[in-house]
């Protein structure tokens, strides 16, 4: 019965286990560190679960652990499991590697559950300690290096990269840690003696031991490790220091105290009593100038010193005990020597750069400057500066050295030499200071162009001058010097497009003289222009022009031209006159031209033989022959005459006609005044047609400038009109009028002394300040009208026209002659 029983209770254990196994599903794992903020969140159990979180509530899902507190639990509204209470690793698992809490998800509805695994890791939240706070060792001071000394172990609750890893002392010179690892969370240490002790030296001595673990950041632990040094009797006498150092005055008086030595000795009786002494140091032997006290110790004075010699002595000291054998020992004495301002600096100029160009830029190095004092401190520190006022400045460099700098302009050809006075001052008490003077010399670059005295110039040369006369010499000057004021000169242009300038004159490169290449004729060429380059040797070269003017001045090289009909070579010159010719009476007209200009192209006409014959006259201006008086019986039947034309040149020419005159005893036959006039008609020459051209067109001219003038004067208002000069209108005493503009005019002269006449137009020869217009006067004279010189450029017409009778009515005036001033502007 019992058996039957025991079966049924075993079945009923397997059914419930299976009903166990068909409740719990397979485990979850969850790893946080130690020590989190409470709420902090472990993993999402209804996403591991795949259980939906709004069934979380209704199945009544819970959190069931076997620990005394709560550490997790669950947010049924997002099925979070989170940290519910404050998780101690140590607490939990002490001196255990791997720290795991398991818990249990318990669903009710159905009844299900689910294991959950919670890793906790480890955080370095212990420092490592050691269970004394100190460790005692006595060591003798005559122990051998290598000995060793065991040391006590560090304990670290944490586990794992956070417990102890390893040791470190204290620096120290006698003492070093040798670490053994023994394993997993097994590190020991102990301490060696690399070096002898010394008592007398350091009786006790104290290191550190400190414990660090692996954590990040890392943690640690200390212990103080006393070691007490164990005496033996070694010692020799030490000073108190190895290097004295001491400060005196270079002008101190001798037996002045310098310094007092102090050496000790730890032994007892004579071995502790010291002695002092100097030692010698062969050549250089400070015993000369120091002493020292034996029982004392100190040193004084006993030759002079000097600071600029030698700034610091080196002493060697001796310090001896009375033992026996004695020991001893050695010291030094720096004894430096203090500095009086006794020396004024030392200016000196290492590097000249001379000369300077006069377009070097700023900062251009000219000289390098060393100032040296030899004194010391404040007494050596020197300030440099520039005295005078000049484009430099001073840049120091490096300590005492200065660089000299372009601080300014240069030039040249205002100042060629500069002397730069640098003065230099110490900072002593009084301060001393020197000078020097630099003296900087300025080379020329071609920075300038050659110059004219003038921009234009203006030459006169006499026509038919002899070829290669010197017409003209320009001169230019340049500031530069040497090669850059070297002036060549040369010809650069003319304005006349047809011949070049090298075919009428030549320069010399050198001296700027202008020769002529060929003999100027003024009928062919009344003036040329051309320009002159003056041009230095500089690189690169400057240059500047000069415009010439060249006017060829009129000589009196062409006689003058008897024109038809009296000019036929071997003719018969015959005018015949009645018997019953009043005085006055016409009998012809002797008419010439003359090929120069001005005085050399006025002509008077006379007549020279018969000589006595007051039966005729002629027009010394017009050339007119008329008769002085009625005929008489006595007269003769044939009058030859000799007609002489002359110029009014220096030296006159002259040109002849001869004309015989023949009386007609006829009554009854009609006066006619003209008697060539109809053989002219018949050959009417193509003179005749210029000059009708000519006077037509000058006409047109005339009557187109009055219309002009009237139009503009009544359309431009004052102002527009002021700029041009206003038209002048002016009546001559000899019955003439002008009619004045601008700058350019005609000169038209008309005169109708008898039916023949002619008409005049001709302007200067040139333009020039000095030119002249001629008037005619109905007494066969002529006056000189000199006009005013005008800036404006002028255009001229040299043209002189002679008109005969074909235009009567221009010389029905009353026997005057009228003249008419044309200018136009530009």
């Amino acid at each position: 019965m019992g058996f039957r029983e025991q079966r049924e209770t075993c079945w009923i254990r397997c059914i419930a286990l299976l009903c166990w196994f068909d409740w719990s599903s397979a485990q979850i794992s969850y790893s946080i560190s130690e020590e989190v903020d409470k709420g902090s969140f472990v993993g999402n159990i209804a996403k591991d679960l795949n259980i939906n979180i709004q069934e979380l509530e209704s199945r009544g899902l819970r959190i069931v652990s076997g620990q005394s507190k709560r550490y997790f639990d669950v947010n049924l509204k997002t099925g979070v499991l989170y940290v519910s209470d404050r998780i101690d690793r140590e607490e939990l698992c002490p001196n255990v590697a791997q720290c795991t809490l398991n818990i249990e998800a318990i669903l009710s509805h159905p009844m299900h559950l689910h294991r959950i695994e919670v890793n906790i890791l480890d955080i370095n939240d212990n420092a490592p300690s050691f269970i004394d706070k100190s460790l005692v060792l006595s060591i003798p001071e005559s122990s051998f290096p290598g000995e060793r000394y065991p040391l006590p172990f560090a304990n670290d609750a944490d586990v794992g990269l956070n417990s102890v890893k390893t040791y470190k002392l204290s620096l120290n010179e006698h003492f070093s840690l040798d670490i053994q690892n023994g394993g997993e969370d097994s590190v020991s240490a102990e301490l060696v003696l690399q070096k002898a002790l010394d008592r007398e030296k350091q009786a006790v001595i104290q290191l550190v031991l400190t414990a660090v673990d692996g954590g990040k950041p890392p943690r640690s632990g200390t212990v103080l490790i006393i070691v007490n040094v164990l005496d033996v009797n070694d010692n020799t006498p030490t000073f108190s220091k190895q290097l004295f150092k001491a400060r005196v005055a270079e002008n101190v008086p001798l037996g002045s105290s310098v310094i007092k030595l102090n050496s000790t000795d730890s032994d007892e009786g004579l071995n502790g009593e010291v002695v002092f002494s100097l030692v010698g140091r062969g050549n250089s032997n400070p015993l000369d100038l120091f002493a020292i006290d034996s029982v004392s110790g100190e040193v004084i004075v006993t030759g002079p010193l000097d600071y600029e010699e030698n700034p610091v002595y080196e002493i060697r000291a001796q310090a001896s005990d009375k033992g026996t054998p004695p020991r001893s020992t050695h010291c030094k004495v720096l004894v430096e020597v203090v500095d009086v301002n006794d020396n004024a600096p030392e200016i000196s100029v290492t590097s000249l750069m001379t000369p300077v160009k006069e377009d070097s830029v700023l900062g251009t190095v000219v000289a390098l400057v060393t100032v040296r004092d030899k004194d010391g401190g404040k007494n050596g520190l020197t300030k440099l500066s520039i005295s005078n006022t000049v484009p430099f400045k001073l840049k120091s460099s490096y300590k005492n050295y200065y660089s000299l700098e372009v601080n300014g302009p240069l030039d040249r050809e205002s100042v060629s030499l500069y002397n730069v006075t640098i003065t230099a001052t110490d900072e002593g008490t009084p301060p001393l200071s020197s000078t020097s003077v630099i003296v900087v010399h300025i080379s020329d670059v071609n920075d300038n162009s050659p110059r004219f005295q003038e921009r234009i110039a203006n030459v006169y040369v006499k026509e038919n001058s002899q070829i290669g006369a010197v017409i003209y010499m320009v001169s230019a000057f340049d500031s530069d010097i040497d090669d850059n004021a070297k002036i060549t000169y040369s010809l650069i242009g003319s304005s006349s497009k047809s011949t070049p300038v090298a075919t009428f004159v030549n320069i010399n490169a050198d001296s700027g003289d202008i020769h002529s290449l060929q003999s100027f004729n003024y009928e062919e060429m009344k003036a040329f222009d051309f320009k002159v380059q003056a041009t230095d040797s500089g690189v690169p070269p400057l240059s500047s022009n000069l415009t010439v003017n060249v006017f060829i001045l009129d000589e009196n090289d062409n006689s003058p031209e008897i024109l038809p009909p009296y000019s036929e070579q071997g003719s018969f010159n015959m005018e015949n006159i009645p018997y019953s010719a009043d005085a006055g009476y016409f009998v012809a007209k002797i008419r010439a031209v003359d090929a120069d200009s001005g005085y050399n192209a006025l002509l008077s006409y006379h007549i020279s033989e018969p000589k006595g014959n007051n039966l005729f006259r002629i027009g010394t201006n017009s050339g007119e022959i008329r008769t002085k008086r009625r005929m008489s019986d006595n007269d003769l039947k044939t009058h030859p005459l000799v007609i002489l034309i002359c110029d009014n040149g220096e030296p006159s020419l002259s040109a002849t006609v001869s004309i015989d005159v023949v009386v007609n005893e006829n009554t009854g036959d009609t006066q006619i005044p003209f008697r060539h006039a109809p053989r002219e008609e018949e050959s009417f020459s193509d003179l005749n047609l210029y000059l009708l051209i000519a006077i037509v067109s000058v006409s047109v001219i005339f009557l187109l400038s009055l219309v002009s003038v009237i139009a503009v004067k009544c359309h431009r208002t004052d102002s527009s009109f002021s700029r041009y000069s206003a038209p002048v209108m002016t009546a001559h005493p000899d019955g003439s009028w002008s009619y004045s503009k601008a700058t350019q005019q005609y000169d038209v002269c008309f005169s109708s002394d008898t039916l023949k006449s002619d008409v005049v137009v001709f302007p200067p020869p040139f333009l020039s300040a000095d030119a002249e217009l001629i008037s005619i006067n109905e007494g066969d004279t002529f006056t000189r009208t000199q006009t005013l010189p005008n800036k404006e450029k002028v255009r001229t017409f040299s043209t002189r026209l002679y008109f005969s009778t074909f235009f009567p009515k221009y010389i029905m005036s009353g026997g005057k002659i009228f003249k008419f001033s044309l200018k136009f502007l530009d």
